[in-house]
């Protein structure tokens, strides 16, 4: 047996120390800098646009191609680190994710850039889910996992809103290229440190890696995702409807094989467990109305209250202080309350917040969005802190890697799904308004640009008569927040839904105190001493999920 997995299975009965707090530290700075990736450009598309010239499409490449590899290749690296050894995977990450940078901030041409994003979407899908399962690997006693999963939650969710403020100043003071700059010397320090701080462990019965199940899973993924966002960008077209039909149809063949292959890159019998099947829905049901909500966010503060991205940036801010007192507040009380109550709970909050943003209008609506933010991000907090512990730790230790990825994978598609279907439903109202509403006189191209964005009516309004500009101005932000009241109405619904059955399906789960890391040992050595298949049992003999999540929940009876 691989004596490193040996090590990290069965010495699970102390409770981590200063080495592994620091390792903590090391994994959630690439964590942090993955998700920042993904919104880090906005800032510098204008400087960006003017220096290398792309057109319409590329840009739009340049964009996207980062997302869409790290959303489909991220089960595809989650199961290879569980095979070949996951702090190899992530140093491997952290080199690609190196030379990913350098080249894309230094790209002489709009080809070069989507390449190096290419390949920075490539490392990100290996650095992701690998900090993930190593901390699975480094905590063992479940109160010490949860902080330190809710410190990772915090920072991959604290990156996404910090990338437009740090990209606005480091543009600002140096270069568009300067964003991918600062990704450089964390990964230095996650190749020279990882060795030291953090524990290496593979599932020495893994079996051979399926390339089929590989290439299946990314091409499953990738036509869901671009079609969603079709969906979102232009709305209901054949074309988007056949990327997410022929994307889900593959997804059933990937399915198909991995209850027929003997090693299958995700084990189809974790989703019998409860608190894995259950928890895996309530995150991607949280994503789609938060993701849902935030995508008009950022728009109504510069399109109908007319700020400066920087700006509007900012004015996010204290959404990530939110989210920190949210995490906090989660990884406390769930030493007291049941985990699906807490769930329950900051899906509520989060849902309030939303129902907060509601009170915009078209004249004004700032304090709601600083205090909807809050709340929002608060509650989610908390749920993705629980959420994340329980998935993770539902599965087997050796499956961590994996289980990582399936979450990753559901934030992704949450996300994905929630901005094609809300801001379609925003996009139906806004039109419907504009048709009822648009002023008469106007040239039918003013109309027509108007008919189509909140965007297209203000660059439409630049080129008319002063009182006519502001006329139509007028209707369609009114349009635009009325888009937003009604897409807001239905995603605190599905978040107020998913809290009624997160706390009915996660009833069963308790705390844990310390005292349980024996729970913990004796789950992780039978674990690997039958590859796993002792969670399948406990799923499959009527004790529940609860009962298979090795370190946090606890069947009651």
């Amino acid at each position: 047996m691989d004596s490193t997995a040996t090590t990290t299975t069965t010495d699970t009965g102390g409770r981590a120390g200063r080495k592994e707090w620091i390792g903590l530290g090391l994994l959630v700075l690439p964590g942090m800098l993955v998700s920042m990736d993904m919104s880090v450009l906005y800032m510098a598309l204008p400087w960006l646009g003017e220096d290398l010239r792309p057109s319409s499409a590329q840009l739009l490449w340049i964009i996207d191609i980062y997302g869409f590899l790290l959303a489909g290749l991220l089960i595809t690296m989650g199961s290879l680190g569980d095979r070949i050894g996951r702090r190899r995977v992530l140093m491997a990450g952290a080199a690609l994710f190196a030379v990913g940078s350098l080249a894309a901030a230094y790209s002489t041409s709009a080809e070069m850039l989507i390449a190096a994003r290419a390949l920075l979407g490539i490392g990100g899908a290996t650095l992701a889910p690998s900090t993930l399962s190593l901390i699975r690997n480094m905590f063992h006693s479940p109160q010490q996992r949860r902080t330190a999963i809710g410190i990772w939650t915090a920072g991959f969710s604290g990156g996404a809103m910090l990338g437009p403020i740090i990209g606005g100043l480091l543009v600002e003071s140096f270069w568009w290229g300067s964003v991918f700059l600062l990704n450089l010397p964390a990964m230095v320090l996650v190749l020279a440190l990882a060795p030291l701080m953090v524990p290496e462990f593979r599932d020495p019965k893994a079996g051979r890696f399926d390339l089929i199940s590989a290439v299946l899973s990314l091409a499953a993924v990738l036509p869901v995702i671009y079609g969603m966002k079709m969906f979102a960008e232009h709305g209901f077209a054949w074309t988007s409807t056949l990327c997410v039909v022929v994307g889900l149809a593959l997804g059933a063949v990937f399915l198909h094989r991995q209850r027929k292959v003997d090693h299958p890159m995700i084990d189809l019998h974790l989703f019998r467990a409860r608190a894995f099947s259950a928890s895996l829905g309530a995150v991607t049901l949280a994503m789609f109305a938060m993701f849902g909500a935030m995508f008009f966010m950022s728009q109504y503060l510069q399109l109908v209250l007319g700020l400066r991205p920087f700006m509007a940036a900012v004015w996010t801010m204290p959404s990530l202080l939110g989210m920190m007192v949210g995490v906090t507040l989660a990884t406390i009380l769930v030493r007291f309350v049941r985990s699906g109550f807490i769930v329950s709970g900051g899906l509520l909050v989060a849902a309030s917040g939303i129902l907060v943003i509601t009170g915009i209008s078209a004249e004004s609506g700032l304090p709601y969005i600083v205090v909807g933010g809050i709340l929002m991000s608060g509650g989610l907090g908390a749920v993705t802190a629980l959420i994340t512990d329980l998935i993770v730790s539902s599965a087997p230790p050796e499956r961590a890697g994996a289980a990582s990825a399936i979450s990753e994978t559901a934030n992704e598609f949450g996300g994905a799904v929630g901005i094609a279907v809300l801001g379609s439903v925003a996009t139906a109202i806004y039109r419907a308004y504009i048709n009822a509403n648009t002023p008469s006189g106007l040239p039918d191209a003013a109309v027509d640009a108007a008919r189509d964005t909140l965007a297209g009516a203000t660059g439409a309004a630049a080129e008319l008569p002063p009182a006519a500009a502001q006329e139509l101005l007028a209707v369609a932000r009114e349009a635009f927040t009325q888009g937003i009241h009604v897409s807001s109405y239905l995603g605190a619904g599905v978040l107020i839904v998913t809290a009624v059955l997160s706390a009915y399906l996660l009833r069963h789960t308790r705390p844990h105190s310390d005292d349980s890391t024996a729970g913990d040992t004796e789950s992780a050595t039978s674990a690997e001493a039958d590859t796993g298949d002792g969670a399948h049992t406990d799923a499959e003999s009527g004790r529940g999920g609860e009962a298979t999540a090795v370190a946090v929940p606890r069947a009651d009876g």
